[in-house]
């Protein structure tokens, strides 16, 4: 059996801090890199041609859509979408060539991938910021990304499987770093809810009330965010008022709609 071809295809703005470590280890696996940038002003660009990836510019379009217009890119039999701060770690680099030259390959239209998030080069495990599937590799044709504000996956059509090594999110260097992305996921967030048709309860001060709490509880104590320490405490702090603002969002936003 020959062995299917893998384009990786990642979306970028800026991406200077992380993009050395993201192609370093992508470019062994990869028989293509597909790079789309929104503008990058840094030296996100010149790492990728360094790389020998095909940079196109494309102007943001939204999480879904410029992913997307990424993957429509593609000529590969297999596709592998990243983010710009997300580094695979050799184990998964040796999982996915494995899997790809395996007959199982024919199984299979999608695979997740664990991922684990990093903040300060800390990983943090525990308090459900692992194992964090999502599903990344795909065969061409079979899976795009849905069109949500935020938080988009890819749907595939065809079955799926799990990959055992996980990718690093390195996103954030800081808990404040976090705590910013999660105001702009929280705005996303309401937009998105509110387009879906949100329920009363979903809007209601009620609920802005008691999920926060019960958030931080079940991610803190029950699912032993605890554990990550003072850093993780920050996190888990973070994550409930994001909870809070998106419902918080979501009432100022419907409430403007019927004014």
């Amino acid at each position: 059996m020959d062995k299917p071809t893998l384009s990786i295809v990642i979306i970028a703005l800026n991406e200077e801090r992380h993009m050395e470590k993201v192609l370093a280890a992508a470019a062994p696996l990869a028989d293509e890199i597909i790079l789309v940038d929104s503008g990058s002003t840094d030296r996100t660009v010149a790492i990728a041609e360094s790389y020998k990836a095909k940079v196109i510019h494309q102007d943001w379009l939204g999480y879904g859509k410029q992913k997307n217009f990424a993957i429509s890119k593609a000529t590969g039999d297999w596709i592998l979408s990243l983010d710009g701060d997300e580094v695979m770690t050799p184990e998964l680099v040796a999982e996915i060539a494995d899997v790809l030259a395996s007959p199982r390959i024919k199984e299979f239209d999608g695979f997740k991938i664990p991922r684990i998030l990093h903040v300060g080069g800390v990983p943090i495990v525990h308090g459900g910021f692992y194992p964090d599937r999502h599903l990344r590799l795909f065969r061409r044709g079979k899976g795009r990304f849905n069109d949500r504000l935020v938080h988009e996956s890819v749907v595939v059509d065809g079955p799926v499987s799990n990959l055992t090594h996980a990718l690093k999110n390195m996103a954030y260097e800081n808990a404040y770093e976090f705590s910013q992305s999660m105001e702009n996921f929280a705005r996303l967030s309401a937009k998105q809810r509110l387009a879906n048709g949100a329920s009363w309860w979903q809007k209601s001060s009620v609920n802005e009330l008691v999920h926060p709490w019960w958030t931080f509880f079940y991610r803190y104590i029950a699912r032993l965010g605890f554990l990550d320490g003072q850093l993780g405490l920050k996190l888990q702090l973070s994550y409930s008022n994001y909870v809070r603002n998106k419902i918080r969002y979501l009432r100022e936003a419907a409430h403007k709609s019927i004014v």
